[in-house]
């Protein structure tokens, strides 16, 4: 997984259902600040930048502080998903296929698709490209949210949008 394959992805959602959210001007984009997207990582802001202003949408980065992983949403789809294929062996990338479509969460099955492209790994921007990055996007800070300290490592905002 790398930061190019999330925003790959993310686009790929909005690009086949974005006319169910037509009246979407910002999207709350919760994190786990792992090393592929926490907010240092200079490929991630800048393809996440370039995602809001190409969709001409607010993204409000929200990262959960690190073990708070059964706070995240995603992390008990992982855990469903596990106890579904309960300990069989995934060899197969068509086992793997199978298993994740059959699954269902809440009575939903997930969206589901096999990813092929190969991404190049350690993609970094230069700090001279990265300043560039810093000026569009609005780290919070105690200064914007006083009654909570050290905001801008967890939230993030880029406004590229309509409000």
């Amino acid at each position: 997984m790398t930061s190019d394959f999330i925003v790959d992805v993310l686009a790929d959602f909005w690009k086949s259902e974005n006319s169910r959210f037509s009246q979407i001007k910002t999207l709350v984009i919760n994190q786990d600040n792992g090393p592929e997207n926490n907010s240092r990582r200079t490929q991630f802001m800048k393809r996440i930048v370039e995602f809001a202003q190409e969709y001409k949408l607010n993204i409000r980065l929200a990262y959960y502080p690190p073990y708070h992983s059964k706070y995240n949403p995603i992390e008990r789809t992982w855990a469903v998903l596990e106890n579904f294929w309960n300990g069989s062996i995934l060899d197969e990338v068509e086992t793997a296929l199978n298993f994740a479509q059959n699954m269902t969460w809440n009575g939903k099955h997930p969206v589901v698709k096999l990813v092929t492209q190969t991404y190049e790994t350690g993609v970094k921007l230069t700090k001279k490209a990265m300043s560039k990055i810093e000026r569009q996007i609005k780290r919070l800070t105690d200064s914007t949210h006083d009654f909570f300290p050290n905001l801008g490592k967890w939230f993030i905002d880029i406004c590229c949008g309509a409000t």
